[in-house]
């Protein structure tokens, strides 16, 4: 098993290349005792259920295996171990676009990330349903394999309606053809597609669909820990962040103080020097400068550009508006001058008292952004990082 103390203590130190090019270095039989959860996921009456039953060799009737039938429906996830695989759970989703689990309904009753890899079981043609499913699983930048399942009913339809013209390979080859080409429309790159029939796992392609995921096996436990990486490392990132909060009140009181100087104006500008010397100092802290960012670019094989346009702390426009206060303090001490008063007493009292609050809740969100970018960053670099195609 992996040892994720090591990988949360590069983190806390800041070592974000250092903790990705560790994980990264490990074999894949290291990846072996991660867990994988496989959702199967498809319309209401695709054979999902049944599609499970076949996978795992049970029969309709045994206790184990999943319901089926014309009157049932899955409405909750449910989760069958598989027998030959360790470490394996097939995940049985509710049908997408059931009445009770509607299409607008669905992603909110079913967090698709929280599962690593997905088969999409379909029936008949290559539905908008697929394609929805497909643009969400692509957009997590996880993997699936297609099957298209009740190849048994398509061959004897055919051979109903065009028995002279039956060819069963043609027809198995064609259909295949379809699914690779909607799958390619909707910008899969060299999709797994497999026609199997759930009443006959011994034939069609359920060998060799049961052989890839055996020989996917690893690659798909990798990427499984990989992605799990930035949420295991959280509460890291959240003890480091608490213990950077508690070096914001010098620069705070420094703000006050400066601010309090009877200079229009001066307070905006102490202010903003301050919070990026102090944001600088935490891009070091938590593994964000540049030079580090460079790095851990270079060693997934993306540019620094992608890294940091996942990153919401690099930009100053909300910082500006935390500081529009210090106009209030800069307004009375014009004022104060305007008057003939050699000293802006009031407009200096004002102006540090503004100053030092918004000051500290300023730094205090910029750790926090800092932090966030963290994990953000991370997670990018870490998908970046599983270039291996299954």
């Amino acid at each position: 098993m992996m040892d994720i103390e090591e990988f949360k203590g590069y983190v806390y130190d800041g070592s974000l290349v250092d903790a990705v090019s560790n994980v990264l270095a490990k074999p894949l039989e290291a990846f072996a005792n991660t867990p994988l959860r496989i959702a199967v996921v498809g319309e209401l009456g695709s054979g999902k259920s049944s599609f499970i039953n076949a996978m795992l060799g049970l029969d309709a009737d045994d206790p184990r295996a999943a319901e089926t039938g014309i009157h049932t429906m899955t409405v909750e996830v449910k989760t069958y171990p598989y027998p030959t695989l360790p470490q394996v759970i097939l995940c049985d989703l509710p049908g997408k676009g059931s009445s009770s689990f509607g299409e607008n309904t669905f992603a909110k009753k079913v967090d698709l990330n929280c599962f690593d890899f997905f088969i999409i079981v379909g029936s008949q043609r290559f539905r908008s349903t697929h394609a929805d499913l497909v643009h969400e699983i692509q957009e997590m930048e996880k993997r699936f394999y297609f099957v298209r399942a009740k190849a048994d009913l398509d061959l004897m339809a055919t051979k109903r309606q065009r028995p002279s013209a039956y060819n069963e390979e043609k027809i198995l080859l064609r259909i295949k053809e379809d699914c690779r080409e909607c799958l390619i429309k909707e910008w899969v790159r060299d999709p797994q597609v497999f026609i199997v029939s759930n009443m006959e796992p011994r034939c069609f392609d359920f060998p060799l669909l049961q052989e890839t995921l055996k020989a996917d096996l690893l690659r798909l436990k990798r990427q499984a820990f990989l992605l799990s990486l930035p949420s295991i490392c959280m509460p890291t990132l959240e003890k480091k962040k608490e213990a950077r909060k508690r070096k914001i009140w010098l620069t705070a009181i420094c703000s006050g103080l400066i601010a309090a100087i009877p200079v229009p104006g001066l307070s905006f500008m102490a202010a903003m020097f301050l919070f990026v010397n102090f944001r600088t100092q935490c891009f070091l802290d938590f593994g964000l400068d540049d030079r580090s960012l460079a790095a851990l670019a270079q060693l997934v094989g993306k540019s620094e550009a992608v890294l940091k346009a996942v990153m919401k702390s690099l930009v100053l426009k909300p910082v500006i508006l935390w500081r529009l206060p210090d106009l209030v303090g800069a307004t009375v001490m014009i004022a104060e001058y305007s008057y003939g008063w050699s000293f802006p007493i009031f407009g200096c009292l004002l102006s540090g008292a503004i100053s030092l609050p918004s000051t500290y809740f300023m730094l205090q969100k910029c750790v926090s952004d800092v932090a966030d970018d963290t994990q953000r960053v991370l997670t990018k670099a870490l998908k970046a990082a599983e270039k291996e195609p299954v």
